[in-house]
């Protein structure tokens, strides 16, 4: 992609509404904008991003076994009413009517949905497991919605739904989703640590918020040190084996939410040098709630006694649009943001330090053609800004990869490769540079 053809409405000023790291850097880099409270268009880089983190949560998902679908944002309330929901769930849902005055809502999640598209097609136990998925805006009308992306009011979400006979099957949806979600993170470049966590109106009694640390977090969090360094599952994991060992190894240590602390266990249980106590970001939260949907709802399915059974039930969610925004917390320096390149909008940046130099151009047009006919994405600054603030733009949009061609280094054959995260700078022959970009 040409810059000169593109959309990067990149700010110089970091605006005053933005409180944490993320959403000065999303606003600056030209990512996102806002257009009402808590409500966000992704702009052309952000969308690209977000596309790439949905992308890398859907092979996970789809890896372990999970199917996907795709539900709609508005719902029937007449859905909530049956499981119960309806009145209870509070201010966050966004009750309106249609032409016919009819009760509908903004989805802010779909339990009750996926509910009823399971109960109109399965009918027994032979059918089971089922773990059905999408990926889908949602709603909720925080009180205060801020930090930008990491607390809006719209926001994407995927969540995932398993169907089981019994408390013993859905304990193995449940694992498969808790390995799946530690492959998810470690792909996107997180240290996502598995914390007990509160269900809130949700429901269940088994419930792992999946957290990262950082300062900007919301809550405080308390864990174990060695959870920092265990080893992530590998991509080969078989997702049918015993996962429980797996499951074991991450819940040995102590680690919970401020809402689930308990001081005494965790000055008892681990050593006062290995105790972290911080700030964290939820990425993911993952429920066990049994039947309390299809109990209500009466999706049931026979069993091979030839009774009806309520199936067993969880939920699952990722939110990528709030992931962007914790990658950033996660992922950044006093120069802007530092992305990991499985989700960077484009793996490098080529930087045209003399347009209108015929030899720079050339050259320039030379390698752009190269890397976009190897599948290497990437944006060729071709505008006519000063070299400083080409640099600058760069370093705030967080390629990981800079290639910088001017005519000082081509008279002598070389190109500038400069790695974005570690700030390491080399003088290279074309051929090998693009050899090192996979170009």
């Amino acid at each position: 992609m040409r810059l000169s053809r593109y959309f990067l409405p990149i700010l110089r000023e970091t605006p005053k509404e933005a409180e944490i790291v993320s959403h000065r850097l999303m606003l600056r880099a030209g990512m996102i904008r806002q257009e009402s409270a808590g409500i966000y268009a992704w702009l052309p880089l952000g969308y690209r991003v977000l596309r790439k983190i949905e992308q890398v949560v859907r092979e996970e998902q789809d890896r372990s076994g999970a199917i996907e679908i795709l539900m709609p944002t508005i719902q029937s309330a007449d859905l909530w009413r049956e499981s119960g929901r309806y009145d209870a769930y509070g201010k966050e849902m966004l009750r309106i009517q249609d032409r016919h005055e009819r009760d509908i809502l903004f989805g802010p999640t779909n339990e009750e949905m996926v509910t009823e598209i399971f109960r109109a097609y399965v009918r027994s136990y032979r059918d089971l497991p089922k773990n059905l998925y999408h990926i889908q805006w949602k709603f909720r009308d925080e009180v205060r919605p801020r930090f930008g992306v990491m607390r809006s009011r719209e926001f994407l979400m995927k969540d995932a739904y398993s169907f089981d006979l019994d408390q013993e099957g859905a304990r193995r949806s449940y694992n498969k989703m808790f390995v799946a979600y530690l492959r998810t993170f470690d792909r996107l470049g997180l240290t996502a640590i598995p914390m007990k966590a509160e269900s809130g109106p949700i429901g269940g009694d088994m419930s792992h918020e999946f957290i990262i640390l950082a300062s900007t977090g919301e809550s405080e969090v308390f864990c174990h040190k060695a959870l920092l360094d265990l080893p992530k599952p590998s991509p080969d994991l078989d997702f049918e084996g015993d996962l429980q060992p797996i499951v074991d190894s991450w819940l040995s240590h102590y680690a919970a939410t401020e809402e689930m602390h308990e001081p005494a266990r965790f000055e008892a249980e681990v050593p006062e040098d290995s105790r972290i106590s911080a700030r964290g970001i939820e990425v993911g939260h993952i429920f066990y709630f049994g039947t309390k949907y299809s109990a209500p709802m009466n999706a049931v399915v026979t069993g091979p006694d030839g009774q009806e059974h309520p199936v067993h039930m969880g939920s699952y969610g990722i939110g990528p649009s709030r992931l962007a925004a914790a990658i950033i917390e996660a992922s950044h320096d006093e120069n802007g943001i530092v992305w990991p390149e499985s989700i960077a909008p484009f793996k490098v940046g080529l930087v045209n330090l003399k347009v209108g130099d015929e030899a720079t151009d050339r050259a320039c047009e030379a390698i752009y053609g190269r890397l976009e006919a190897a599948g290497v994405e990437v944006l060729y600054d071709d505008t006519e800004e000063r070299a400083g603030s080409k640099f600058a733009s760069m370093d705030l949009i967080g390629l990981p990869w800079q290639l910088i061609v001017g005519p000082k280094g081509l008279a002598g054959g070389t190109v500038e490769l400069k790695n974005r995260a570690t700030g390491e700078r080399e003088s290279l022959s074309i051929d090998s540079a693009l050899a090192r970009l996979g170009g």
